[in-house]
């Protein structure tokens, strides 16, 4: 019997059902008294022991080796980190007609996370870009957003980000930034361990994503959040996501070909410039929204799903075209005189 998979027009992400599942659960049998305060403290650890893991992964020697391409690594950042916020603040025109105010917040919290890593360094490959790029652009945009995103975040969601205020900082530093470090400064001694049980820690970075999901969500069943959305406001969402996912991927491509990059840095510009990270973003929105991250990271979970749609889609195009094709040879070789047993050259 042929093995089951999805349909290639539809890559779902099968993380995203858990995720939803997550959501179910939270919703159905939300954590409440002493199970409130144990989520907490079992989410709070996890994500410090998350980022720990990405410190510990994180080689800065092939960071370092990608400086030389600076002007790719530069354009990545500015898409990530200036052109997203500038649009995430100019839908704040779409209040109250497409967007509630806690929607808006969530959304614009999505344009100040970091880009992804794996996947954009996958469709960078099935488009046969510049895979080196991606990796450095993706491992770049990620230690850079560490210390970027709470500042953005302080700067454009001041007081109104739900529970977020300066103190929040503070609290990224301890439960994020000091984590990262320390996972940076053991990397010499844990490194190979970590590279070693890869598929292990991935399905701990996972399970603590979850964790997170539930805890949050949890409290914003518990609080009554979930009533400010309405079906209508759900599809106001995704059209306004829909719209900012087609400007960046097209102002990434039109504009890193009017920067003068090639073809090949240009797919990595592309994929690397366009996405934002489910994984730093749940984490951060849990620490600088506390009751409200559910209502926050809402945005983000949709766009993580669109954005791998819509690029597995681009990928599969890219990898079609003439010039990303291996050329073919002139002519067959020719065979030499009979009895040889040779070959022309």
């Amino acid at each position: 019997m042929k093995r089951l998979r999805w349909p290639r027009w539809m890559p779902i992400d099968p993380y995203i059902l858990l995720l939803l599942g997550t959501v179910g659960l939270a919703a159905l049998l939300p954590a409440r008294g002493t199970g409130a305060d144990v989520a907490s403290g079992a989410s709070t650890g996890a994500i410090a022991f998350l980022f720990f893991l990405y410190g510990a992964r994180l080689s800065t020697r092939e960071a370092m080796d990608g400086v030389r391409h600076w002007r790719l690594h530069v354009t990545v950042l500015a898409c990530t980190f200036v052109v997203f916020p500038l649009l995430g603040l100019a839908s704040r025109g779409l209040v109250p007609v497409f967007l509630t105010d806690p929607l808006y917040q969530g959304l614009l919290f999505l344009t100040l996370v970091p880009s992804t890593i794996q996947s954009s360094i996958a469709f960078t490959s099935i488009a046969r870009g510049n895979v080196p790029a991606a990796i450095c652009a993706g491992s770049f945009s990620s230690l850079v957003g560490i210390v970027v995103t709470p500042l953005l975040a302080a700067a454009l969601l001041g007081g109104s980000g739900g529970g977020f205020s300066a103190d929040s900082v503070v609290e990224i530093v301890l439960q994020l930034l000091l984590p990262f470090v320390a996972g940076q400064a053991l990397r010499r001694w844990i490194g190979g361990f970590v590279a070693r049980h890869k598929k292990v820690l991935g399905l701990v970075d996972r399970g603590s994503i979850l964790l997170v999901v539930y805890t949050a969500f949890s409290e914003g069943m518990v609080q009554g959040v979930w009533h400010q959305v309405s079906p209508v406001r759900l599809a106001g969402l995704l059209a306004v996501e829909a719209v900012l996912l087609a400007v960046m991927l097209l102002l990434t491509w039109y504009g890193a070909k009017g920067l003068g990059f090639g073809r090949a840095d240009r797919i990595a510009i592309q994929f690397a410039g366009s996405k934002k990270s489910l994984a730093a973003g749940l984490p951060m929105a849990s620490v600088l929204f506390g009751a409200q991250a559910s209502l926050a990271v809402l945005p983000l979970m949709l766009f993580h799903q669109m954005q791998l749609m819509v690029c597995a889609v681009i990928a599969k195009r890219r990898s079609r075209d003439p010039e990303a094709l291996p050329a073919e040879p002139d002519a067959a070789p020719v065979r030499t005189a009979v009895g040889t047993g040779g070959r022309s050259a």
